[in-house]
């Protein structure tokens, strides 16, 4: 299976919600990770640092 960037939302949203299901205290860590991944990925930080 070939996994592109159009998969990349819908696994951390799956990791995401395991996680919190797991350990509800996680919620605001998860939350603010996500939020700071999806705005440098949105600015393009994250892809001009990888390549």
């Amino acid at each position: 299976m070939l996994i592109t960037s159009a998969h990349i939302g819908p696994i951390v949203a799956l990791i995401a919600g395991v996680l919190i299901l797991l350990a509800p205290r996680l919620l605001a860590y998860i939350v603010a990770i996500y939020l700071i991944l999806t705005g440098l990925i949105g600015l393009g930080i994250i892809s001009n640092m990888l390549g």
